[in-house]
Formats: structure tokens, sequence, C-alpha cells
């Protein structure tokens, strides 16, 4: 049986990109002018960076080779998500005076099992990991509740691996969708997530090796949180002092996104709270 521990690049990256196509409305509506002016604007840097670092035929054509095998192993997802999107957030939550948002990255599944506040993640019977309690409320910027607010929780387990993106794991691994009660709290009982590598073995590990890069994230939570009359938002949350906290191969790492958790009474785990602020919706 094929466990998690084997997942590939390459067959992570399959599922990436055909979950991408799945969920995601291309925007075919974007002008003619605005695609004039990105376009236009990315082959005159790559151009400019041709000239400028002197680049030669043998450069060119390791980068062509690499560029095919981005696509022939299905890893544009991951290669835009870990280097680009964390830009394209910054631009689109720019005047927001809620939560930080930060980048979806590629694991993404909508329609994950629903279950009302208190929560548990759907889990192994023998789930590895330090139990964490995740809690906290939903509310808009004036501070008031946001009833029966959605929170959208998935995330790596205790190896670093996402379900349905590596093989041997429950199809719902870690992942839920939680309705607050009506004063928008929430509690949600998990496992605490481990830091991990980004895959190693295909185009994108390949591009990490040459520069000398490292491939690590470090342990976070994603969220989506959403509630009638409000802008939803997506972000991570990290975990303070954790490794690659400060050196998040994805640069998707903000302070006021840094829990600090605390061992729980009980001696059961840890436990965190952790508000989410809605902006109202445009």
């Amino acid at each position: 049986m094929t466990t998690e521990i084997q997942a590939t690049a390459a067959s992570s990256g399959a599922g990436a990109t055909a979950r991408f196509r799945e969920n995601k409305q291309i925007g075919a509506g974007t002008s003619q002018e605005r695609v004039n002016a990105l376009a236009g604007r990315l082959i005159k840097a790559v151009n400019d960076i041709v000239l400028d670092e002197k680049v030669s035929y043998d450069e060119y054509n390791a980068f062509k080779a690499w560029l095919i095998s981005v696509g022939e192993t299905g890893e544009w997802p991951l290669f835009l998500d870990v280097w680009v999107e964390h830009s394209v957030e910054e631009v689109a939550n720019a005047n927001r005076h809620g939560t930080k948002g930060t980048i979806e990255g590629p694991y993404y599944i909508p329609d994950s099992p629903t279950q009302n506040t208190p929560a548990t993640l759907p889990m192994r019977e023998d789930e590895p990991g330090t139990p964490l309690l995740f809690q906290g409320q939903a509310k808009n910027v004036a501070g008031e509740p946001l009833a029966g607010a959605l929170i959208e929780l998935w995330h790596a387990d205790d190896l670093g691996f996402y379900s349905q993106f590596a093989p041997g794991l429950p199809e719902w691994n870690l992942r839920g969708s939680i309705i607050a009660d009506a004063e928008g709290n929430f509690e949600i009982n998990t496992m605490q997530p481990a830091p991990y590598q980004i895959p190693t073995d295909g185009a994108c590990g390949a591009l990490i090796a040459a520069a000398g890069w490292h491939a690590w994230r470090p342990a976070h939570l994603h969220f989506k949180v959403s509630a009638p009359g409000h802008q939803p938002i997506t972000t991570q949350l990290y975990f303070e002092g954790g490794e690659h906290v400060v050196d998040d191969i994805a640069s998707a790492v903000k302070p006021e996104l840094i829990l600090a958790p605390t061992r729980r009474a009980d001696g059961r785990g840890r436990e965190v709270t952790y508000d989410f602020i809605l902006d109202p919706q445009d």
C-alpha cells in the first residue's frame, strides 16, 4: 500500500493543477489593454534580466528546459503559490482593516465536511501529533459578533502532508468547515501541524537546489472565514518560535498572524485563542 511519505512532486503537482482547474474561475473578462500591459511588462522584465545579466545560450536553454519540466510535472500552481502569490495577496488585501490575509497555497479543497461548534476535525484514530484547541470569535470591524460565521480550516499533518495530496491519508483528514454560534464563537479541536518542505523531487526542487535555497514552510493553519455581508478572508496562522517562521520560503508570514499557544489546564495538548475580524462587503 502506498503511504503518505511516498508522495511525489509529480503526484502533488498533478493534483494541485487538477484542483485549480476545477475550482478557479479564470479571469476571461480581462481587457485586451490590461493583458497587453501586464504581458508586455513581464516579457520586458525577462529580456531586461537577459541583457543586464548577460545570460548565455547554455543558461537560456537550461531555463527553457526547466520551464518545460515545471509544466510536465504540473508544478505551476506550486511555483506560483510559493514565489508569487504573496505579492498578489498584498495587493488584493491592501485596504482591509480587519484580519490580515496571506496566501491560499495550492492545497485548498472546497466543501469540506461541515460541523457546528464545538467541533473536531476529521482525523485518524491514531492521528500523530500534539492536540490543539483553536478557539475564538468572528466579529466585524466594529467589534460586533458575526453569528453563524463559516470557518474553513485545513492543514498538514504531523509529518507535513495534506490529505488528497498524499497517498494513504483519509479523504478529509484535518479538513473541516465549522459554523460559529449565535455570538460568533467557535471551538475547533485538531492536531498541531509540523513544518514541511515543499516537494523537492521535481522542477521546483531543482530550482531550489541550483539556487542554494531552503525548501521549508513553517508549521501553519490555513483558514477561509466568511459571513453574509462581509468580505471573506483567506489567511494562515503560524506558531511563535517555530522553525522557519522568520525565513518562510513562501514569504507569507506576517507578525499579526503568529500564535502563542499555551498548555491546556487538563494537560491534553495546547490551546490558543484568535479572533477573526471581517471587513464589510464593498
